[in-house]
């Protein structure tokens, strides 16, 4: 959970002083550094566009952290500040991508995450399939899908965000999420599907088409479970 639970430690962050500022804003924002790298990544697909986009993240988090109101999701806050950022600036004057080996990316953070609004039995085969299969499949496979469907992919199945918070982190409707959802799991499920067979993740035919069918089923499950929250 991200928000702070103990009430003792809740701060209003609009009248401490800004040596207090700086110390609670280190405190809850920095262990996030990684994780937004990782998504920085994504975006700029180049490491240095990546840093100065995660930089520029929390130089504007820290001066908009007044107005943050404690005890909400920090992590979703944040991402929002690194999406809008990266929208406004970094995709207008994108450098190249990166050209060096898959090995050199770092700070990837891969498998385990769930929503926090979605049970384990409504977890993606996508999100499964990303628990079973090496990072650099992944990043390769995640690569090659559009931007808009790449990063919801990844804001759903590796950081484990509800539809409503990647609504609210990429400013589009929560129906907009689910379609590019559905068709960036589409892509990476084709994407990956070779390299299942390949190493036995997927042994056959049979089995992929099994994989194929909970991906529809989890799915649905998961546009229930959402929708009830967004309503």
């Amino acid at each position: 959970m991200d928000a702070v639970e103990d009430e003792d430690e809740l701060v209003d962050a609009k009248t401490v002083s800004s040596p207090e500022l700086r110390r609670l804003f280190e405190d809850q924002a920095i262990p996030f550094m990684d994780q937004l790298y990782g998504a920085a990544m994504r975006m700029t697909r180049n490491p240095a566009d990546a840093s100065d986009l995660v930089q520029e993240t929390f130089v504007k988090a820290f001066a908009a952290f007044r107005q943050f109101k404690q005890g909400t999701n920090l992590k979703a806050w944040l991402y929002r500040i690194l999406t809008n950022t990266f929208i406004n600036t970094y995709r207008k004057n994108q450098r190249n991508p990166y050209q060096g080996t898959i090995d050199e990316l770092e700070d990837w953070q891969l498998g385990g995450a769930e929503s926090v609004t979605q049970s384990i039995s409504a977890r993606s085969a996508e999100a499964d399939a990303i628990d079973h299969l090496p990072s650099s499949a992944v990043k390769d496979a995640l690569q090659a899908i559009p931007e808009d469907f790449r990063m919801a992919v990844y804001f759903a199945d590796v950081e484990g965000f509800s539809y409503q918070e990647i609504a609210e982190i990429m400013k589009t409707p929560v129906g907009t999420v689910m379609s590019r959802l559905h068709r960036g799991r589409r892509l990476l499920r084709g994407l990956l599907a070779d390299h299942a067979r390949e190493t036995g993740v997927v042994p056959d035919a049979a089995s992929t088409a099994t994989m194929r069918g909970r991906g529809r089923g989890t799915a649905a499950a998961s546009s229930r479970t959402n929708g009830k929250g967004a309503r």
